[in-house]
């Protein structure tokens, strides 16, 4: 029987046309899913925020309390996840010293970028903890550091495995509410603002679903887990330097010796505790 090749040929094209609108869709379908996934666990920290600004910010004790928390939560998450994950997709050296470059990093920022500025813009007076307002800066940017790649990792595993992502999603909104409270008690005990608080910490969890959206427009194609793994050892680096420099030497300036100790061991054991059962 006769075929007409042109005919053949038509068909062909218009079948492929098809398919690549029909993988266009689903791909969309994905991405959007994606972004809703990592968004609802970068929220998570406004729950955290909203926490840590029902205490009264007098309340010397509990602040003394959250920065020693504050530490441990971001140790526990640079110790117990983001570099064991970077050692197994990295490897051990390069993870190490990408580590280091992310602590260099940090003290590179604490020691050149002067920090009055941001205190100009929170409407610093005699009534303000500049101490203490810088230092919960220093927490929020390194929480929001943390969470941009996170954010990176949790659209690209619910874009391989939607299951594996929300996963990895509700562990992340688990550990996310801890951090914005360590976020949000030290900025509003800094400048008596309840909004103040609040904002920072929901800024630090929109850097998850910006992670997501900067992942899905410029670096799907080309972010690989090796380069993933390293922008986890250097943002666990970047972390540590924050808890050793600034969380754990505030939180005892207050003259709380072993409450900040306590608190520390409490962090670490929160983030463990949530990668465990989750």
């Amino acid at each position: 029987m006769y075929k007409n090749p042109l005919f053949s040929i038509h068909l062909t094209i218009e079948y492929t046309l098809i398919d690549q609108v029909i993988i266009i869709l689903k791909m969309d379908q994905e991405i959007f899913r994606a972004l809703l996934v990592t968004s609802i666990a970068g929220m998570s920290a406004a729950i955290g925020g909203v926490i840590g600004i029902l205490f009264k910010k007098e309340n010397k004790k509990f602040i003394s309390f959250v920065l020693g928390f504050a530490a441990g939560v971001m140790i526990g998450v640079s110790f117990f996840e983001l570099l064991p994950e970077s050692i197994e997709s990295a490897g051990f050296i390069r993870a190490g010293i990408a580590f280091f470059v992310g602590a260099g990093i940090m003290f590179a920022i604490d020691s050149l970028v002067p920090h009055e500025y941001i205190g100009q813009k929170e409407r610093i007076n005699e009534k303000t903890d500049k101490k203490l307002l810088k230092t919960g800066i220093f927490v929020a940017l390194g929480i929001a550091i943390h969470n941009f790649p996170e954010g990176m990792a949790v659209f690209y595993s619910t874009i391989y495995d939607f299951r594996l992502g929300v996963t990895i999603a509700v562990a992340i909104a688990i550990h996310n509410i801890p951090e914005g409270i360590a976020v949000a008690t030290p900025i509003y005990a800094a400048t008596g603002s309840r909004a103040k608080g609040f904002l920072f910490a929901l800024l630090s969890g929109l850097a998850e679903p910006l992670g997501a959206i900067l992942t899905a427009v410029f670096l799907l194609p080309f972010l690989t887990e090796s380069l993933l793994g390293l922008l986890l050892a250097g943002i666990s680096g970047l972390m540590v330097y924050i808890s050793v420099d600034e969380l754990l030497p505030v939180s005892q300036s207050y003259g709380y010796i072993h409450i900040p100790i306590l608190s520390f061991f409490g962090g670490m054991a929160v983030m463990f505790l949530s990668m465990i059962f989750i």
